[in-house]
């Protein structure tokens, strides 16, 4: 059965006999290669090892440009990473920035609820502290400075908390007064890197 084409197949069919019959006309078979070597006074023995230079050429001409491809793929790819990479950082800094201690309280570790102002060398303290703002999904690395009546750092907390999952999040540290602590007012502080959130001060007796 005869088989029928449609225009644009014939268009097709025609674009590509033609792309190979300009192929055809540009290759030359080693005879004609060999006869214009000679015509222009240069040793036809020579031309294998000239194809050889050539194809080792066009190998390396094909493999610089590859490897520019992959140098171009690889610095846009560092560059991506770089610029998520700032805007990760960038948003989380950010998103601590907003966080703030709306309540605090000095406890007892066994808290009744109270805020004490006066303690006695030898209790064991809970700082209790709610932010809010807290960023959902993150978690925060806080510190809780203990400091004496001199203001010098008797005792640091370092800590990270747990997986925030609400916008109003209770956080607390902890501190054994020694029995031979110095008297007098102390001041607890809670940070979150540089930034001071809250600072209670009470009294030691």
């Amino acid at each position: 059965m005869e088989q029928r084409l449609t225009t644009q197949q014939l268009n097709q069919i025609v674009g590509e006999v033609g792309r190979l019959a300009n192929r055809q006309q540009a290759e030359l078979d080693r005879s004609e290669v060999e006869k214009i070597l000679q015509e222009l006074s240069l040793p036809p023995e020579l031309l294998d090892e000239a194809m050889v230079q050539v194809q080792r050429k066009e190998a390396l001409a094909h493999q610089r440009k590859r490897n520019l491809g992959i140098e171009i793929a690889s610095v846009t790819a560092l560059v991506m990473l770089v610029a998520g990479t700032s805007l990760f950082f960038q948003n989380k800094a950010t998103s601590i920035a907003k966080v703030i201690a709306s309540q605090d309280r000095v406890t007892l570790v066994q808290d009744g609820g109270e805020n004490l102002k006066s303690v006695s060398t030898g209790s064991e303290l809970a700082y209790r502290v709610t932010l809010s703002d807290a960023p959902i999904g993150e978690k925060l690395n806080l510190t809780c400075n203990w400091l004496d009546p001199t203001d010098k750092i008797a005792h640091t907390n370092r800590y990270e908390t747990k997986n925030i999952t609400t916008p109003t999040w209770n956080t607390q540290c902890r501190y054994l007064i020694p029995v031979g602590a110095t008297t007098g007012t102390w001041k607890v502080q809670i940070l979150t890197g540089d930034k001071l959130l809250k600072q209670a001060p009470f009294d030691v007796n």
